[in-house]
């Protein structure tokens, strides 16, 4: 029985992810939170995992840890995503079973499922087709840890949850333009933009294609649902359920920074998967559904980040 005495490990818990669950589990009363440092504990190391398992013997796993990075990172350090992703999760799921864990919350990514799939993505699309090939090291070391939990369900008895979030936003995000996201990058830009003079903005591609965005707050108040309950499933979606071009998304965040300049296309370079929404009713039928809508969830990230710099 889990409640708020119960230990959990919240592994990544400086990442995204990872802090927006501290924070949520904070405020709910969870008193016995339990993480380490990547200087304190290398997820990598299987007898330093162990030993750490062996000392404090969790009730509940989180694992939001994970080697993350852009297109040109996963194209550049394909052998490191694959390998080092690989190890942190066999790793924690192994100890994690070892030690009887009660619940274990394995987070994954949309980039799981196949480069073409039918839209919206449905659970059942995993391993349908071939993957989108920029980030496909990552994406195979994700699908080896959902099947990791599925078999622990199926034949050792366990109600462990892989939870594959759609595109995420929020409190501690990349700003990186180098390796970040759409969202953050599209904020960083018009930010600086507006700083200098409200000078044009560039962006890649047409500006068509379709993406879905999630706060990270409602992410984790995903995680601490599939805590709670005992879910029939192993693998669900998790997403708002609302898409919105990359063009309509560049003017809302250029309406809420404040930018006053031009928008340039650079149509010579590539857009990317057209379309890319989850189908997140698996998880919504149980009672879980998301709450903070975009534009006031872009509002408070860009505070935040204007906060920071």
């Amino acid at each position: 029985m889990i409640d708020e005495s119960s230990k959990i490990y919240i592994a990544g818990h400086n990442g995204m992810v990872g802090s927006a669950c501290v924070r949520l589990f904070k405020s709910r009363g969870y008193s016995n939170l339990i993480f380490k440092t990547s200087k304190e504990l290398d997820l990598r190391d299987q007898k330093n995992v162990f030993d750490f398992f062996e000392k404090e013997k969790p009730d509940v796993v989180i694992i939001a840890a994970a080697k993350v990075g852009g297109i040109n990172a996963n194209n550049t350090y394909g052998y490191d995503f694959l390998m080092d992703n690989l190890l942190i999760q066999n790793n924690l799921i192994t100890a994690s079973e070892n030690h009887n864990a009660e619940k274990v919350i394995f987070l994954g990514s949309s980039c799981i499922y196949p480069k073409m799939s039918p839209q919206p993505i449905n659970e059942e699309y995993l391993l349908t087709g071939p993957l989108e090939e920029t980030n496909q090291w990552y994406a195979i070391a994700k699908i080896s840890g959902v099947k990791a939990i599925e078999a622990l369900n199926k034949y050792k008895g366990k109600n462990y949850v892989s939870l594959m979030p759609t595109n995420l936003y929020g409190p501690n995000d990349n700003y990186d333009l180098n390796n970040s996201h759409v969202l953050p990058a599209l904020i960083r830009k018009f930010h600086e933009a507006k700083l200098n003079n409200h000078s044009d903005v560039f962006l890649w591609g047409t500006g068509k294609p379709l993406r879905e965005f999630l706060h990270v707050n409602d992410l984790a108040e995903a995680i601490l649902f599939s805590m709670l309950n005992n879910l029939e499933s192993d693998l669900y979606n998790v997403g708002s359920g609302y898409e919105i071009s990359i063009e309509q998304l560049a003017l809302k965040v250029q309406s809420i920074v404040g930018h006053q300049g031009a928008i340039q296309w650079d149509n010579s370079k590539p857009d990317g998967t057209f379309r890319k929404l989850l189908d997140s009713n698996k998880l919504i039928k149980n009672g879980w559904k998301s709450k903070i809508d975009l534009e006031t969830g872009i509002k408070s990230v860009y505070q935040e980040f204007t906060n920071k710099i």
